[in-house]
């Protein structure tokens, strides 16, 4: 291994004075590694997660916006500009915008110099989007480091990474000597009491409440004890919920008659005043809820520091206090919390066993020791880069770079929405009220906002949730709660035009519901979308529509992301992916591999349908059939000079007849957009993300007339092309269209892999 030093290190993450536990991290890592290595430049760059950026110290050089893409690109030049040796990376998927933190992706593809990541989170069963994520951060860095042996075991066996790949290098902490806890408490006011003590932001997590219900059984054999809860809530959970979750402690402990033990101290504190508080410790508490955390900073900060600790056995404790040098107790047992902490209090002497073993253990955890161990992995990651070093250059053709695609611009959506919803038709840009609205709009439009929140954008608009708000109201107010059935049409004026509507619009509303049920962030938005799917689903079993089955499927799909195995939902999805292979088996043939005589409208919804749910159930002959039927549309809607061209509406595609060529509708491109995306998730065949690129420049220019349909003055799309025209009315269906297949080509594009040129 080389034994010269980088001279350049760049840290990548959230930074003080941004209040988490990353951000102290990145800084801590960042000083350590700059005091080991006094000859080096170390710089970091510094995740913002809000608009007026923080006041940072001259060590951060540079600031990413969590949300905007544009600016990890930017990052990715000055680093590369900067001559950097090495970057080093702390990964937490929440730090960094899009989908599971997708965003970090586009700097990563871009820098040249050695990458080595640290995982503060190691999912074992992530999602499909997590799954993604991870897989891309890990084949794009040199080194990975894990604080954990359990860390280089899920890395091993879920995600296929070599040990020699991975250093596992403890989470730092700071030098504290040994020294009796009297020695700090009259500071604090608290001398001649034995002090538990658990610190870090607060949050539902934590699991604080099981201490606090432990404290009577506690006080009663030990009546001196005082439980001091230190750090502030989270400050996004102080946005969405104010103080709530602190809130309902303190009543707690004043339910339970224990008030005069607890002590909050709503703060967020110095390293120094945490040394302090530390140093006033007897007992440290870790009650969290999941076992899933690979690491944890502020019981490496106190085990480190000699203290007895009790906690739940979650990863990072299972492996930190094995041999006896701290006490596991159950997940959610205040008993069990009661009974670890006596043993300690009745048994002075095991007490002191127990911390003599952890602080000098912690001697290999402080700051200096850790950061030499980082400087040797830097040093790995360069040696190994110089032996299978990568083209500067060659990767940046415009056929493997990721594609350009239109910014997002919302201004023709907002025109059409009102305090109702979204308008059905617009004369040229201008809504026309006199055709009033419609719930497959309105299903649309919310759809398009969840994937808009998930992208984590910034849209040219603050009115987002309000939009979001109105569209699901309109949803709401559609739902006839005595037929269970979707109405579709409704006046200018608010009245419905009709008891029920037909059958694909009730269920593009069940497919927003159930969209909304599995991924809104807004708890209220999920559990009305929870109510009116459940609601709405039971219609569905006499409709004989295949594209309405379709529809369904797509959000049964969703649905499930938050009610994995709801039976009745199950069966849904069992009973009409059945439906669609019945279809199939009494149609199809060689030369017409169809569901029915036709094809008609949003035909590639079928195929995608059965696709995903093929491959959730599992039902191998669904996913054939699928990737099959939109095989054949793919050829059937390829011209020979190899741009996309639909099945129109003036007459559709019959068997044995004429391929209608127009009216090419933009549901059309979007319904294939998704779906060769759905195929490539389910193949990794770039066959499928070609297709799916092919099919969005229609909306672009590549189309039979070679003229745009996109208004990029305004973000509005025109309502179809004609054989001599594009119709110039920019309706809500058609805009949407638009706007639903850039969000799906923004996922591919952040997440999957990069969209390359389309060949004919």
């Amino acid at each position: 291994m080389d034994s010269t030093l980088p001279e350049r290190i760049a840290f990548l993450g959230g930074y003080v004075p941004r209040l988490c536990g990353i951000a102290t991290f990145t800084h801590d890592v960042c000083e350590a590694v700059a005091t080991a290595a006094p000859g080096a430049l170390c710089f970091a760059g510094a995740m913002n997660d809000r608009l007026d950026a923080y006041e940072y110290p001259p060590r951060v050089r540079f600031e990413l916006d969590q949300k905007d893409l544009d600016s990890y690109r930017r990052a990715a030049d000055f680093l590369n500009f900067s001559n950097a040796d090495v970057l080093c990376v702390q990964h937490e998927f929440g730090i960094y915008g899009g989908p599971a933190g997708s965003h970090l992706l586009a700097l990563l593809k871009e820098v040249r110099m050695p990458v080595v990541t640290t995982l503060h989170t190691i999912l074992r069963t992530p999602d499909p989007i997590q799954r993604s994520v991870m897989d891309e951060v890990l084949r794009r860095s040199d080194r990975v480091i894990v604080m954990a042996r359990k860390g280089a075991d899920i890395l091993r066996e879920t995600y296929g990474v070599a040990d020699s790949k991975v250093d596992i290098i403890p989470h730092g902490i700071p030098d504290m000597p040994f020294i009796e806890s009297r020695y700090y408490k009259q500071q604090f006011g608290v001398e001649g009491r034995m002090v538990l003590l658990t610190f870090g932001l607060l949050g539902p997590g934590k699991g604080i409440e099981y201490v606090i219900e432990a404290l009577p059984d506690i006080v009663q054999r030990h009546p001196n004890i005082v439980y001091l809860v230190l750090g502030a809530t989270h400050p996004h959970l102080v946005a969405q919920e104010g103080e709530t979750y602190r809130l309902g402690l303190e009543r707690l402990a004043e339910d339970r008659g224990v008030k005069d033990h607890v002590i909050f101290y709503n703060r967020f504190v110095s390293i120094d005043d945490l040394k302090e508080f530390i140093g006033a410790t007897d007992i440290y508490l870790t009650p969290y809820l999941n076992e899933a955390q690979i690491t944890s900073g502020t019981l490496a900060y106190v085990f480190g520091a000699g203290k007895a600790v009790v906690s739940t056995p979650y990863w990072h404790a299972q492996e930190l206090l094995a041999g006896d040098r701290g006490i596991l107790v159950p997940f959610r047992n205040s008993a069990a919390i009661a009974e670890g902490v006596c043993a300690y209090l009745d048994d002075p002497a095991r007490m002191q066993e127990t911390r003599v073993k952890a602080h000098d253990l912690g001697r290999d955890m402080i700051w200096p020791a850790v950061a030499q161990r980082f400087l040797e992995s830097f040093q790995r990651a360069r040696t190994e880069r110089r032996a299978q070093p990568r083209s500067a250059f060659a990767g940046w053709t415009l056929a493997s770079r990721p594609t350009d695609l239109p910014p997002l611009r919302l201004d023709h959506i907002i025109r059409m929405s009102d305090g109702t919803g979204m308008l059905q038709h617009a004369t040229f840009n201008v809504p026309n009220f006199d055709e009033g609205y419609c719930t497959d709009d309105n299903a649309r439009a919310f759809i398009l906002c969840i994937m808009l929140e998930e992208l984590g954008g910034r849209p040219p608009t603050e009115n987002l949730d309000h939009l979001t708000t109105s569209y699901l109201a309109f949803l709401s107010a559609a739902l006839n709660r005595e037929t269970g059935r979707f109405r579709n049409f409704m006046s200018h004026a608010r009245q419905w035009l009709e008891d029920s509507g037909s059958e694909d619009s009730h269920a593009r509303a069940l497919w927003a519901a159930g969209t909304g049920a599995g991924r809104s962030h807004n708890q209220g938005h999920r559990r009305l979308c929870a109510q009116l799917f459940d609601r709405g689903l039971s219609a569905v079993e006499s409709f004989s529509s295949p594209r309405a089955w379709a529809f369904t499927l797509l959000g049964v799909h969703e649905y499930l992301h938050s009610f994995p195995g709801h039976p009745v939902v199950e069966a849904a999805r069992i009973s009409l992916t059945d439906r669609l292979l019945e279809l199939w088996n009494g149609c199809a043939t060689e030369h017409w591999p169809w569901f029915e005589s036709s094809a008609t409208y949003d035909n590639a919804r079928i195929c995608q349908a059965l696709i995903l749910s093929g491959q959730r159930m599992p039902n191998a002959d669904a996913v054939e059939i699928g990737l099959k039927s939109l095989g054949w549309l793919v050829s059937v809607q390829k011209t020979r000079e190899g741009h996309f061209r639909p099945i129109g509406s003036n007459g559709f595609y019959v068997r044995d007849g004429a391929h209608a060529d127009f009216d090419q509708q933009p549901v059309e491109a979007q319904a294939m957009v998704a779906a060769c995306l759905e195929a490539f998730r389910a193949t990794q065949d770039d066959f499928w993300m070609r297709e799916a690129k092919r099919a969005f420049e229609w909306f672009l220019g590549r189309n039979d007339l070679g003229w745009p349909l996109y208004d990029s003055s305004n973000g509005g799309c025109g309502d179809g092309l004609h054989h001599d025209r594009v119709n110039e009315n920019q309706g809500a269906e058609s805009t949407l269209a638009f706007h639903l297949a850039l969000a799906e080509m923004n996922f591919a594009k952040h997440i999957f892999a990069p969209i390359t040129s389309v060949v004919p």
